[in-house]
């Protein structure tokens, strides 16, 4: 098999940026992760774009990354979009990893960008409402509501403004975490706390004011258990990555020593399973299969980048990445074990909650994260002697639990 590099990385600040359209987002990031494998745009020999809601926001549902492309001058080579709800980015990395593992080429490129931000709340919000099965929506929230049945939310918890359905979906998943393993609003408070202190050292965060727990807790209502800053903001922003095999390094004077090995890119589906096989869940057989492909296990990992859509969504990827014991993804992180300093540092980057969550975007942005951790780059949020990365991105909803889950293994 081919070994696969990633041999350079870029990222736009996140956040909200009226003034950037998507060329201009696509532009910098893509430009950023070229200056970075020191290649100029006529090196890429493939493009993998992701975007989930330009279609939505804008009315532009096809050729959008030919489009965004062209318009920095990149063109004449396959531009394949990747739209896999909140998982498109890691998605595009898998086609770009496995287009250059099929001996097609020696440099691709995997980008994302997104524009979600709007004035217009019904517009911005409704972006989401497609990322389940549209033909039986009220059979299918009532389905997962009755996942929380059993622990009553306390009154006043539930907010009176407009918001995601999927907040209502992830408070489920709560409330079934909470009753079945006794997790705490507290526990899941101590999650969004130590992202928001992460992301004041990261200077393209959306947010970088630190909370402490109780104010995470007193802050406004979500819906219960959640809270305004245990879930992650509308954001605009792009990332983007250039792999590159051996060959390709070497063909380009890419530098080696700044180089990261791609040891797994795994993309997953999810199943029926019982919503009580938690052993089952579609990113624990992700992981499983990434865990194999790369020859380490959840003991090797120094730092890890996961979907923290919610707080309480790090509390279960953790567990399903095999990087804490199951239903101790609470007690672990309420003793501080997934901070920077601790045994597994887990989102030094702020996470979807701090550093934002601008769609087809995410997971490149949790492998920009990485591939600075993993070279020493980070600077104030440096990981020390980080050595084995692993990143997970999930996206949209079928049945119980994510419609796609996306793990990506990275080694020095």
């Amino acid at each position: 098999m081919q070994e696969i590099f990633v041999a350079g990385v870029g990222m736009t600040p996140f956040g909200r940026m009226l003034d950037k359209d998507m060329k201009t987002l696509t532009r910098e990031a893509v430009s950023a992760a070229l200056a970075d494998a020191g290649i100029a745009a006529s090196a890429l020999e493939a493009a993998y774009f992701a975007n989930a809601s330009q279609g939505h926001m804008e009315g532009q549902h096809m050729v959008r990354g030919q489009i965004a492309l062209r318009a920095m001058g990149i063109g004449q080579i396959p531009v394949v979009n990747v739209e896999n709800a909140c998982a498109s980015g890691s998605s595009a990395l898998n086609l770009a990893v496995n287009f250059l593992k099929a001996g097609d080429g020696d440099i691709a490129l995997a980008v994302g960008a997104e524009k979600m931000f709007s004035k217009d709340r019904a517009l911005m919000f409704g972006a989401f409402d497609s990322a389940w099965d549209v033909s039986d929506t009220e059979a299918i929230s009532r389905r997962l509501m009755e996942l929380g049945e059993g622990v009553e939310p306390p009154p006043g918890t539930t907010s009176d403004k407009p918001y995601s359905v999927f907040m209502d979906v992830y408070a489920a998943f709560s409330r079934l975490h909470m009753r079945t393993f006794g997790t705490t609003q507290r526990q899941i408070a101590a999650v969004a706390a130590k992202n928001h202190q992460h992301s004041v050292e990261n200077p393209l965060a959306q947010y970088r004011v630190p909370y402490s727990i109780d104010e995470v807790l007193t802050a406004p209502p979500i819906t219960y258990p959640l809270t305004l800053p245990m879930c992650s903001p509308v954001s605009d922003g792009g990332a983007a990555v250039v792999l590159a095999t051996a060959a390709g390094l070497k063909r380009h004077g890419i530098d080696p020593s700044r180089a990261v090995r791609l040891l797994a890119s795994v993309v997953q589906t999810g199943s029926d399973r019982d919503p009580t096989d938690f052993g089952n869940h579609c990113t624990a057989r992700a992981a499983r299969r990434a865990y194999e492909m790369a020859g380490v296990g959840p003991e090797d990992v120094s730092v890890a980048e996961v979907h923290d859509a919610t707080a309480m969504g790090e509390i279960i990827q953790i567990e399903n990445l095999g990087l804490c014991a199951l239903g101790d993804g609470g007690p672990v992180s309420e003793r501080g074990e997934t901070t920077i300093g601790g045994r597994v540092p887990v989102n030094p980057s702020g996470g979807l909650e701090s550093k934002g969550h601008p769609v087809g975007a995410t997971g490149l942005a949790q492998v920009y994260e990485l591939t600075m951790q993993l070279r020493g780059e980070a600077g104030p949020r440096q990981v020390e002697g980080a050595r084995v990365a692993i990143a997970e991105n999930g996206g949209g909803l079928v049945g119980i639990e994510e419609a796609v889950a996306c793990v990506t293994i990275l080694a020095k």
